[in-house]
């Protein structure tokens, strides 16, 4: 629980001292892969999957058993702006669809073996448009934070966190046009799928909103131009951090949250991996920025978590391989 955790600083207090991956474990796990029945390296980033999430797990030869995907649903009051194709209404239907199982975040979850798990953030209220005033108070902001917080099971051994909200790929852009600079197109992105003169608009509302806001940096820019549904994002990543479980990053939206975070905490996300690059033309820039690269790159652009729960397969394997595997001792295999 977050407690005692009113505002930004307390939140920040509460963050400054996260765990680091456990030393021994990940010796173990090095040492038990140089005894597989296999040529040094032959496995490629598998073997590094495997120990980077030994040493998160603080075993040597673990086993991923009980994944979790969470999809958080936020509205946007940037909306107003015309930025999306879509109207508002779209988030709150798609929350349905989640949660009567229709989705393709859904699909790939089950196919992963994972539990699904839906939140909508006061989907009848949505955040202020961040054009004229930061899109969240400090209260609002703990709000949704927690929630992303306490949406993460502690018996987790392997978490994504997806989304839905109409407007947040501008979002996004705002978020990271913040952090990083250059210029709003550089930044903005069809979403949806607006036509030109829509990602001009898009463009010229991200612009102005930094501007306005005066391109904050970290948790400060996630309060004034993010989303409930990004910031709970942000939450249940820095809760898997406490509980040392690893976190498989998903799309732009995902990582612009996920990057506010890095930006707050040197050092944050190094629980985490990036899934995949999705289509959306900046996320691999943001990864680029991250230090991340990706598992996947399958031209995929839907967001909901969709990227990252298919990258559970490729976690689960580099897993099944490292702690599966015989040794040449007990394959009685010469190792030459």
């Amino acid at each position: 629980m977050l407690d005692q955790v009113n505002t930004l600083d307390d939140l920040k207090a509460r963050l400054s001292d996260l765990p680091q991956p456990d030393a021994v474990a990940h010796a173990g796990a090095q040492a038990r892969n140089g005894q597989l029945t296999k040529p040094p390296g032959a496995l490629g980033r598998l073997e590094d999957l495997a120990l980077w999430y030994a040493g998160w797990r603080g075993a040597a030869r673990p086993r991923v058993t009980a994944p979790q995907v969470v999809i958080f649903a936020g509205n946007h009051g940037v909306t107003a702006q015309g930025v999306s194709a879509f109207p508002a209404e779209v988030t709150e239907q798609m929350v349905i669809n989640f949660v009567n199982g229709g989705a393709a975040v859904n699909q790939l979850s089950r196919a992963a073996g994972a539990q699904m798990d839906v939140f909508a953030l006061a989907l009848e209220r949505p955040t202020a448009d961040f054009t004229e005033k930061p899109a969240m108070s400090e209260a609002e902001f703990v709000a949704a934070f927690t929630t992303g917080w306490e949406s993460v099971n502690e018996g987790t051994d392997l978490l994504v966190t997806g989304e839905m909200g109409i407007g947040n790929t501008t979002s996004a852009a705002a978020l990271v046009l913040s952090l990083y600079g250059g210029a709003a197109g550089d930044w903005a992105g069809r979403g949806t799928g607006v036509d030109d003169a829509g990602l001009r608009l898009k463009a010229d509302v991200i612009a102005r909103a930094v501007a306005l806001h005066g391109a904050p940096k970290g948790l400060e820019a996630l309060r004034c131009m993010g989303g409930r549904e990004l910031v709970a994002m942000a939450g249940a990543i820095a809760r898997a951090r406490v509980l040392r479980i690893p976190v498989i990053l998903d799309g732009f939206i995902c990582c612009a949250a996920a990057a506010c975070l890095a930006d707050e905490i040197p050092g944050a996300l190094d629980h985490c991996v990036a899934g995949h690059v999705s289509a959306e033309a900046a996320h691999g820039a943001v990864l680029a920025r991250l230090g991340k690269e990706p598992l996947l790159s399958l031209g995929m652009r839907l967001g909901e978590g969709s990227g990252a729960a298919l990258a559970i397969g490729i976690v689960k394997a580099a897993l099944e391989c490292h702690s599966g595997m015989a040794t040449f001792a007990e394959a009685g295999v010469s190792d030459g």
